[in-house]
């Protein structure tokens, strides 16, 4: 008989834990990377992003295309997100860290970030062509063609782990 309450209470367990486990990651925004990627020696992956055209994506729109869905997909990575996974991530932030690297809540944790295997089960993501061509492809207006290669250059940052 205590067999069996054993065996009842060990799958509540397991059943509460992986509703815990399931939370779904959350966009942070890049005020939340910049605490841990801004520094010197490391590679100022921050400040590359910062004075990127991708931080200053929406500075790009004018007008009715400030509030245009069609352009906010590609302009703002808090706009074009299910905005049930939005943390702190705002708007204005443009095309921010998650946009490539996937929603960092969590992930952001310093000792995770020092792990990629681990960093990697949490979610974050390494940018591979096809995460760029969500935005970089013929539907957009100013499409000019995409280079992946020569772009991706352009965008480089270290890896702080290994910096």
């Amino acid at each position: 008989m205590n067999f069996k309450r054993l065996f009842i209470l060990l799958g509540m367990v397991i059943f509460f834990l992986s509703i815990v486990n399931a939370q779904d990651a959350k966009y942070i925004g890049a005020a939340k990377c910049k605490m841990c990627h801004n520094k010197a020696e490391k590679g100022e992956q921050f400040n590359k992003w910062a004075n990127s055209t991708h931080a200053k994506a929406m500075d790009r729109l004018k007008g009715a295309d400030a509030t245009n869905p069609k352009c906010l997909k590609c302009h703002s990575t808090a706009a074009s997100v299910d905005q049930a996974l939005v943390a702190t991530i705002t708007v204005a932030e443009g095309v921010s860290c998650e946009s490539c690297h996937g929603p960092g809540s969590l992930y952001k944790v310093a000792t995770t970030m020092k792990d990629m295997k681990l960093a990697m089960s949490k979610g974050m993501i390494m940018p591979e062509e096809k995460v760029c061509k969500k935005c970089h492809n013929e539907e957009s207006p100013n499409y000019k063609g995409f280079n992946f290669k020569e772009y991706s250059a352009k965008i480089a940052h270290g890896d702080p782990t290994t910096n």
